[in-house]
């Protein structure tokens, strides 16, 4: 019995082999079908990476690389800076964290993981 592998996209079983690939009918997806035997070196989604371009996570530490000057206040975060157990979230400032000067938005250009 020949078994057809639906679309990972549109999930319609009318696909078909075009070489060392199959492709869908319906949507047009073209896939590789030892492509979903690979694992992805990095996470999916929306990858966060620092200074240096390693791949940040939740709760890491971190360095900052350089004064940041808070906006709309008179602190300043000092090159060398610890901070402990970040968050990644969506947006411009992707790390929120929390310092001994309080809680921040930060970009992970000015990071370094520890």
């Amino acid at each position: 019995m020949n078994t057809v592998p639906s679309c990972p996209q549109c999930a319609m079983e009318n696909t078909y082999p075009d070489g060392a690939l199959q492709v869908c009918a319906d949507c047009g997806h073209e896939w590789s079908v030892n492509a979903s035997a690979d694992v992805p070196d990095e996470p999916a989604g929306h990858v966060v990476r620092d200074a240096n371009g390693n791949v940040l996570s939740e709760g890491d530490s971190v360095v900052l690389v350089k004064d940041l000057r808070v906006k709309g206040s008179s602190i300043t975060l000092k090159l060398g800076t610890r901070v402990k157990g970040i968050r990644i979230v969506g947006g411009d400032h992707e790390i929120d964290c929390r310092t001994d000067a309080g809680s921040f938005m930060l970009k992970a250009c000015f990071l370094k993981k520890v």
